[in-house]
């Protein structure tokens, strides 16, 4: 029930007895990054760790000349460098590059690194198969069973350019009709929104649900209010309440399917949120113009089949 002002109310719906209704449920995971200490302090780099079923968010408070490296990593990650600022240095291979604050980048697998060229917030995406980060998040201990209603995870194709660094900025004005800035890699689509300057206006909500994923938001500035409200089913020891979760900054909130959510900007001055999904959206990837990106990151070959057919 997006409002007609937002960019997603124009998103195909989902037919309805298209699967079968969930019939179990996960809550919702939220991880205060301001309440607790940092789960590893090295290298000049205080970084907490969270997760959902197929990722891990490692939020770092970077001094400059502080080193952050991953010597065997499996897969493509995110290094997003959200405010203006000195940036950073990526390596990766034989590959080295210089990189603004106000980015995002995207790294393919083995051996990286990423050296502040000045004091900053980094914040680093991985999928869960970084078993060595997983074990460090904050609520590892929710994800020992997996959670219901989402498939196994499977990566998108590699950069149609082949594995290198990508980087952009984030210096994107908004258009009318696009929804935020969203940019996609192999196993990652990551929405930066547009920052909002006080209260949202709550007779103009959008609360919607996901059949089958999960969204990640991250929280860089200001305070929201998370509302979830999970389905009623036939058995009533599944059914949970509604959260009303208030959420500073930084925070994650991990929602899952399928319940209906919206979240509420609260703080009286900056607002800043980005929206998380592993692997990559299949509807916004279908919206042309909408993932900026989309000329060097294909969509899987049977979606992009099945979007010219269509």
């Amino acid at each position: 029930m997006y409002h007609s002002t937002d960019p997603r109310a124009a998103l195909a719906a989902t037919p309805v007895g298209a699967k079968p209704a969930a019939t179990h449920f996960a809550g919702a995971e939220y991880a205060k990054f301001y309440e607790t200490p940092p789960a590893e302090n090295r290298n000049g780099a205080r970084t907490w760790y969270a997760r959902g079923q197929n990722f891990i968010i490692a939020y770092s408070e970077a001094d400059e000349g502080a080193v952050l490296s991953r010597t065997n990593q499996p897969d493509e990650y995110v290094v997003l460098l959200p405010e203006p600022g000195a940036g950073a240095e990526i390596v990766w291979g034989n590959e080295r590059k210089v990189v603004n604050g106000h980015s995002i980048s995207f790294v393919p697998a083995g051996a990286s690194s990423v050296t502040l060229l000045g004091a900053a917030k980094v914040v680093r995406l991985v999928t869960t198969r970084s078993e060595d980060l997983a074990k460090l998040c904050s609520n590892a201990a929710s994800y020992a069973t997996p959670h219901p209603n989402l498939p196994p995870f499977e990566p998108w194709p590699e950069a149609a350019a082949g594995a290198k660094i990508h980087t952009y900025s984030l210096d994107v004005a908004a258009t009318p009709g696009r929804f935020g800035r969203i940019f996609r890699c192999s196993t990652f689509m990551v929405n930066f929104l547009e920052p909002r300057n006080g209260p949202r206006d709550p007779s103009k909500m959008s609360p919607h649900h996901h059949e089958d994923f999960e969204q990640c938001s991250l929280a860089l500035a200001g305070t929201f209010v998370h509302h979830l409200r999970w389905p009623w089913t036939t058995d009533m020891a599944q059914w949970r309440d509604d959260d009303h979760e208030r959420c500073g900054s930084p925070s994650i909130a991990v929602i899952p399917p399928p319940a209906i959510h919206t979240s509420q900007a609260v703080d009286p001055k900056l607002n800043v949120l980005v929206d998380i999904f592993c692997p990559p959206r299949l509807d916004f990837s279908a919206k042309p113009g909408w993932v900026l990106n989309e000329d060097d990151y294909p969509m899987p070959a049977q979606t992009a089949a099945g979007q010219s057919a269509a």
